[in-house]
């Protein structure tokens, strides 16, 4: 009788401790060490500002953008983070200022005018970009639709620019280096948004030109404001 009472006590003991593994499994602890946002990709319409008297903006200007930001949260919720990644960002700007090269007497730009007979002018920058973001978010480790405010700014470097004119009567002009471009770039980024779709400002620091655009005794340096839409993914 007593071996049968001990059997069960250890029949019993194994089987409630079994039943505990087995929720654990099926109900796995909460992850206090999750992270949010860690890939994004963001697409922009771009504003272009400080122009020459008499430059303005023709057609569309946009931008696509992508990338990973580590996210470090320093508070026990988790709801705020520092957030610092390595990006990519490719923008097209058409305008109508005439970028001509000139290897005797540096880069001329002018208006571009009826006469030249203008089929297309762009021009492209390939950057690659270090954001650095302080982020405030409503998160929990189990919830994927949360508010968020991510402010901060974000450094780039242009490696890659081509100004691109043509004509309808065959005239050409490509410059992938003109005079006073800076190609180190910096702008103040602003995130907001709930769940999937969240606003994105970008506004730069620096212009594109060193003050060296001059059309007829007009200066400008060319400052460009990104307002557009911003995913991530985890």
């Amino acid at each position: 009788m007593k071996f049968n009472l001990f059997f069960l006590l250890i029949f019993f003991s194994f089987f409630s401790y079994a039943q505990k593994d087995d929720v654990h499994l099926a109900f796995p602890e909460t992850d206090s060490l999750y992270r949010e946002d860690q890939f994004y990709i963001s697409g922009t319409f771009h504003i272009i500002e400080d122009r020459p008297l008499g430059i303005s903006q023709s057609g569309f200007s946009g931008g696509l953008h992508l990338g990973f930001i580590r996210d470090m949260p320093f508070t026990k919720r988790r709801n705020w983070a520092l957030g610092l990644g390595l990006g990519y960002s490719l923008n097209t700007y058409n305008h109508d200022l005439l970028i001509i090269p000139d290897s005797g007497r540096g880069t001329t730009f002018r208006e571009i005018t009826d006469d030249d007979d203008l089929d297309i002018n762009r021009s492209y920058t390939h950057l690659i970009e270090v954001p650095l973001e302080l982020r405030w978010r409503t998160s929990t480790p189990e919830s994927y639709k949360f508010w968020r405010v991510y402010a901060g700014m974000r450094l780039g470097y242009m490696h890659y620019f081509k100004s691109d004119f043509k004509s309808n009567s065959g005239v050409q002009y490509t410059d992938k280096s003109p005079d006073g471009l800076d190609r180190l770039r910096l702008g103040a980024t602003l995130t907001f948004g709930w769940n999937t779709f969240n606003f994105h400002l970008y506004y730069s620091l620096n212009s594109l030109f060193d003050n060296s655009v001059t059309v007829v005794d007009q200066t400008g340096a060319l400052e460009v404001l990104k307002i557009g839409l911003m995913f991530y993914i985890l």
